[in-house]
């Protein structure tokens, strides 16, 4: 399967060329989530938050505050978002919508694995599918729009991981319903599966809401770092399983990380 985001092109010592214009503007985007985030910050404080050098960080942020991105208190020496970061940010709203920020790559994502991508959200006790792209398998299912249950869920069980015990413990309050004979209903061992996504950075389910279906989420998240809704890769047993779930959740982690960056997440180095 071709992975997401890289160029075929190599050089001769087998390894892909670096575009450095490319990382410097990467990194000029990042210094501004920062100091939207954090608010006013020194060169050192940037630089501990994105893991690159001072120097780096001091080079973009001369770039950045001659184009008045960036301004600098003289006096304390910390830099803030200039008032042209205010000006473009006011032709940004049409592209806040969230199915519209993550339709293209989760596109992408669908024909690089043949199978259907969507992007869901919690409501309350259900997840919601706000938005899907399908792959070339004829097996898909439209689910835009409907109501799947959180605890049987590959996207349910990510909001799941991350919620703090009061709430998980009010949803097994409600006895939550047993779909199939895969279903996990019990919490001691929705507890360690938890653990086990908070670990590994997505979440799996495999025949536990219907027979023949698995799935994978991943978080997408905020300027904050929260968790807002989850990219989902769903398709057939024979295609999702142990042996494809690594690859895939490779390519489906990389997809929901380019959507957190569209969405102010910090992207660091």
């Amino acid at each position: 399967m071709r992975a997401l985001g890289y160029s075929s092109a190599m050089t001769s010592n087998g390894s892909r060329p670096r575009d450095h214009s490319v990382q410097s503007v990467d990194r000029a985007v990042s210094i501004l989530q920062v100091l939207a985030k954090q608010g006013p910050s020194g060169v050192t404080e940037i630089a501990e938050a994105l893991a690159i050098h001072k120097s780096t960080v001091f080079r973009l942020l001369a770039t950045l505050e001659s184009r008045g991105m960036v301004e600098q208190d003289s006096e304390r020496g910390r830099y803030r978002i200039g008032y042209t970061m205010v000006e473009l940010a006011a032709g940004a709203g049409k592209v806040n919508d969230l199915s519209a920020l993550s339709h293209a790559i989760c596109q992408e994502l669908a024909a690089a694995v043949g199978d259907t991508v969507n992007v869901a959200i919690r409501d309350g006790d259900d997840v919601i599918s706000i938005d899907q792209a399908i792959g070339a398998s004829i097996m898909s299912i439209d689910w835009v729009g409907k109501r799947t249950p959180i605890h049987a869920t590959s996207a349910g069980k990510l909001f799941m991981a991350h919620m703090t015990p009061g709430e998980i413990e009010e949803i097994f309050a409600k006895r939550p319903m047993k779909y199939t004979p895969h279903t996990i209903i019990d919490p001691v061992r929705l507890a360690a599966e938890f653990e086990t996504i908070r670990e590994q950075g997505y979440a799996t389910t495999s025949e536990e809401h219907e027979i023949g279906l698995a799935a994978l989420a991943a978080p997408i998240r905020d300027l904050n770092g929260r968790i807002i809704a989850a990219v989902t890769l769903s398709g057939p047993t024979f295609r999702i399983n142990e042996e494809t779930v690594p690859g895939l959740a490779e390519q489906l982690m990389r997809a929901a990380a380019k959507i957190s960056w569209r969405r102010g997440y910090v992207k660091r180095g």
